[in-house]
């Protein structure tokens, strides 16, 4: 980078923690640390935004789309409605109760073994999560400075690690502000460049209308198909699922919104992630098709990730395709009469494929040779273009704005992990407050050994393949259960602990062997898993030995 991308960079790195350091200063006790209620409703929004939005979202995204099109983007199709159903059903009881994490309901509700064990299974992925949050930033570091991945994963650890422990929480909250403006201008100077890159003689439109031909525009699939990744169902259904797992059971998302000052602010902020989550997403995808159309003109490399290890034998066909992919756009836009036009554009999809192909058969041969590449290229597409074409200056403020989106996610799920370990584990087996002073050296000291459990395994997810969906079949693993466990306790009267607790055990094993053994796309879980612990519960109960007499003190929905 140059001198002037370095001043962007570390100037607005410096500035937001400068501002986090500051509005923590005068405040430091563990209530603090653990949770902070004093965000406005839109500030609520913002930070479970900022949250949601990591590294993954603004380097994988993009290079998900440039390969696949907008279909991801029916992931976030049951978005809204799960923020409707969390507003009016888990945050009043969350705000009633006065709790810290979410799973002291379930004590409350059940016993304190589903509780340790729906805590237990959030702690295990996202403390694996914050891994793959961790290696993002240390990817484009590696990247543009040519340092060495196992270093530089070990610095931007530490960087997170540090800003987190200095102020928890609300060091979190405050600067998330920050962190999403960064975010959103990078966004949009990136796509502005994009645009304005691409010949003079094309508009918008045409650009909309090439990407179309290539089939990177269709945005629902229709079809009902059990083996489709991304479709108008598996987003609604499995995608409604593990958006009601992640926001509803999560504590990185569950501490954000209960920093609300009252019960409407967190509504407030939920609705404003419902409104505006799916548009900002469909933004970030549209990225990389506009980097598609703009590589169309401009030779793409045939492996992202190592531009220069490409053999003559595939970079001479591949680029021989690439200028007859060009030609043909370019007589197809000059076209006036529909059959010729219709005939330059089907032309043109099957150069697209063929140019597909060679690339696809390249990586697949890296693939089956590990010493030829150490993973994917998906996650370099948009970094390479930024670190070729964007001018100086401007890659400072879009490197910086993954920085941001590591900062504030990672910084949030090591804060939602210390608390949950402090709160669900050390607090409730030693007797001792959550908020005094002990308890604020035991959560750093628990922020600490996360932040270290992250850094260890970013080090080896290079081998997770791409990483937007390497980091939601995570969460998928295990978010079914949870979800299902709190299911339970919301619309069950009669359910017990220990058949909840047997029927979580089995649902997990099944979900584990759908994935593992069945393979099957992996939304679908969410819902099996959901569905499962009730379902299972009832079944189990009745020969379930030594049912407790425990009774819900608290609330199943509307008790």
């Amino acid at each position: 980078m140059s001198s002037l991308d370095w001043l962007v960079f570390l100037g607005s790195q410096g500035l937001i923690l400068a501002y986090g350091l500051w509005s923590i200063s005068r405040k430091g006790q563990a209530e603090s640390y653990l949770r902070s209620r004093s965000q406005s409703g839109w500030m609520v929004g913002l930070s479970i935004m900022a949250t949601q939005a990591s590294a993954i979202t603004f380097l994988s995204a993009p290079g998900l789309a440039y390969d696949e099109g907008l279909g991801f983007v029916q992931f976030y199709l049951g978005l809204p409605l799960a923020m409707v159903i969390l507003s009016v059903v888990a945050l009043p009881i969350y705000y009633r109760l006065n709790v810290y994490t979410a799973y002291e309901y379930l004590e409350t509700r059940f016993d304190g073994r589903v509780r340790s064990l729906a805590a237990f299974l959030f702690l295990t992925q996202r403390g694996l999560a914050a891994g793959l949050t961790i290696y993002a930033p240390a990817l484009i570091l590696s990247t543009a400075l040519g340092w060495d991945l196992l270093w530089t994963n070990l610095l931007t650890g530490s960087v997170v690690l540090a800003y987190t422990l200095s102020g928890g929480s609300r060091a979190v909250a405050r600067t998330q502000l920050l962190q999403m403006s960064v975010i959103l201008l990078g966004m949009v100077l990136a796509g502005w460049w994009m645009f304005r890159s691409l010949p003079t003689d094309w508009s918008g439109s045409d650009a909309l209308e090439l990407s179309a031909l290539a089939g990177k525009t269709q945005a629902l699939v229709l079809r009902l198909d059990w083996n489709d990744r991304y479709s108008l169902w598996t987003g609604l259904v499995g995608g409604g699922f593990l958006m009601l797992s992640y926001f509803g059971t999560d504590q990185s998302q569950v501490q954000r919104y209960l920093g609300g000052q009252s019960l409407d602010q967190s509504r407030q902020g939920l609705m404003l992630n419902a409104f505006f989550k799916l548009p900002m997403q469909l933004m970030i995808l549209g990225l990389g098709v506009l980097m598609y159309v703009f590589y169309v003109f401009e030779t793409p490399p045939l492996n992202f990730k190592h531009p220069d290890r490409v053999a003559a034998v595939d970079r001479v066909p591949f680029e021989r395709e690439a200028l007859h992919r060009r030609e043909t756009a370019e007589a197809w836009r000059a076209a006036t009469l529909p059959q010729d036009k219709e005939r330059l554009g089907l032309e043109f999809k099957r150069s697209a494929s063929r140019l597909d192909s060679i690339r696809w058969a390249v990586r697949e041969r890296n693939k089956s040779n590990a010493a030829a590449d150490d993973g994917p290229d998906t996650n370099f597409i948009f970094i390479r273009y930024v670190l070729d074409f964007l001018p100086v200056g401007l890659v400072g403020l879009l490197i910086s704005m993954v920085f941001c989106a590591s900062m504030s996610s990672t910084s949030a799920e090591l804060s939602a992990l210390s608390t949950t370990t402090l709160v669900d584990f050390y607090a409730r087996w030693t007797g001792q407050s959550p908020e005094g002073p002990q308890a604020l050296a035991m959560g750093r000291l628990f922020t600490l050994g996360w932040g270290l459990y992250a850094v260890g395994f970013a080090l080896i997810a290079d081998r997770m393949g791409t990483l937007i969906e390497a980091v939601n079949v995570l969460g998928s693993l295990v978010y079914g259960t949870i979800l299902g466990i709190f299911l339970s306790a919301f619309f069950t009267k009669g359910l017990k602990a220990p058949s909840v607790l047997f029927a979580a055990l089995l649902t997990e094993g099944l979900v584990l062997l759908l994935y593992f053994g069945v393979q099957i796309p992996y939304l679908w879980l969410n819902a099996v898993g959901a569905l499962a612990v009730p379902l299972l519960g009832w079944i189990v109960q009745p020969w379930i030995v030594g049912l407790s007499s425990h009774s819900p003190k608290t609330p199943t929905l509307g008790s």
